[in-house]
């Protein structure tokens, strides 16, 4: 998928990491599914979401290095000679690529949902909080000293627009991002929004399906009834893909049925047209069979894993993998791409492919154990305590 300032499509970040399901609550509402404890699975870490988060993440970096319309074009900034004659193989595969963010996008519905459970407003808030913004923080003070320190390839924003990327509401504000990925963090916290109404209510099987059958509908609606609001806030473009993973988790928790199959054959065929539309309008070198292909087979394989297929998978380096999902996802790209363009005449193109991502892999780790966990424990001591004061505080 191609980066820009300015991207038409709107849409999170990474999505966060897998995390535990958390205990489901003492009590029930009245009329409420049971949950799928029947199957022992709840409360399990579901360490192969973690491994696919950071394959997505892999084949979005592929993309974004090897596989766009932009860099099929003579004297493109990044190679200067179109990628299809460079490595005409590897050009094949990464123009399909862009698909990883739509993969995301399946994985944050099923993982908010999960980590969302039996949890308050203010602690959906306070999580979501320190997963996304220490690691967003460094991507943008290491991209704009990237811009700096190796001028000519990318342009340098204001001062004011870098200022205003780190309240993540950029693309609310028609500002240009620091780094073009960023576009998929306004799809993600447009999400969030809508899914705390739910959370405020208390989830339940219930509530969760009408959520969705509420916001499919608007997302069919919001399109032709070109109201730039409603489209804005029910987001026609990722919405299904979010949904998607709602359903999946529900499927996890409570086990399948027949609706929940119905909704998630909606949602894939919903989702296979806006892949098309994608191609369409976008990714011109990829197209629309292999795209379907791909997705298809990835919500195959989603659907093993709320059945439970793949509980036997626990290997603990799945968890590192997870953890290097968004810082990579966050740095990989305006500042990789500079980094090809500086060597791409030191090494084979392949290998220096390879070579960039190994290093943006540690730079993810780094980022990982040096900024995120320090940055997350202080946030959340500061953010538990402001809203201790705020509960504790007189009408007046």
């Amino acid at each position: 998928m191609r980066a820009s300032g300015a991207a038409r499509l709107p849409a999170q970040p990474l999505p966060p990491l897998a995390e535990t399901a958390p205990e489901r609550p003492p009590s029930r509402a009245p009329g409420a599914r049971t949950p799928a404890a029947a199957h022992g699975r709840e409360g399990r870490r579901l360490y192969v979401i973690d491994g696919i988060r950071l394959l997505a993440a892999l084949m979005v970096a592929v993309h974004h290095y090897a596989g766009t319309d932009r860099l099929d074009q003579p004297g493109n900034p990044v190679w200067d000679r179109p990628v299809s004659e460079i490595m005409p193989t590897v050009f094949r595969f990464a123009t399909y690529g862009w698909i990883g963010v739509d993969i995301f996008f399946v994985i944050s519905g099923f993982v908010i949902c999960m980590s969302c459970w039996g949890r308050t407003p203010r602690q959906f808030f306070v999580s979501r909080v320190i997963r996304l913004y220490p690691a967003y923080w460094f991507a943008i003070a290491f991209t704009t000293a990237v811009i700096v320190a190796l001028p000519g390839m990318w342009e340098r924003l204001k001062l004011r627009e870098i200022l205003l990327n780190l309240t993540m509401l950029q693309s609310g504000s028609a500002s240009p991002h620091v780094d073009g990925v960023y576009w998929t963090l306004w799809t993600e916290l447009r999400f969030y929004l809508l899914f705390l109404v739910v959370v405020a209510m208390g989830l339940s099987y219930r509530r969760v399906v009408v959520f969705c059958c509420v916001w499919g509908a608007a997302a069919m609606l919001a399109p032709i009834s070109e109201l730039r609001l409603l489209i804005l806030v029910v987001n026609p473009v990722a919405a299904w893909f979010f949904i998607a993973g709602l359903v999946l988790y529900l499927m996890y928790r409570f086990g399948q049925d027949l609706l929940l199959w119905g909704m998630l054959g909606l949602a894939w065929l919903m989702g296979q047209m806006e892949l098309g539309r994608r191609v369409d309008a976008v990714e011109h070198v990829s197209g629309w069979r292999g795209s379907a292909l791909i997705f298809t087979a990835f919500l195959l394989f989603m659907v093993a894993v709320a059945l439970g297929y793949t509980d036997r998978i626990r290997w603990k380096w799945l968890v590192t993998a997870g953890a290097l999902t968004y810082p990579l996802y966050l740095t990989h790209y305006l500042a990789g791409t500079t980094l090809i363009n500086r060597l791409r005449d030191t090494m084979d193109p392949r290998l220096l492919i390879a070579v960039v991502i190994a290093a943006f892999l540690l730079l993810s780790w780094l980022i990982h154990r040096y900024v995120e966990r320090p940055a997350a424990r202080l946030l959340k001591r500061g953010l538990d305590t402001s809203f201790a004061r705020l509960r504790n505080a007189g009408p007046g």
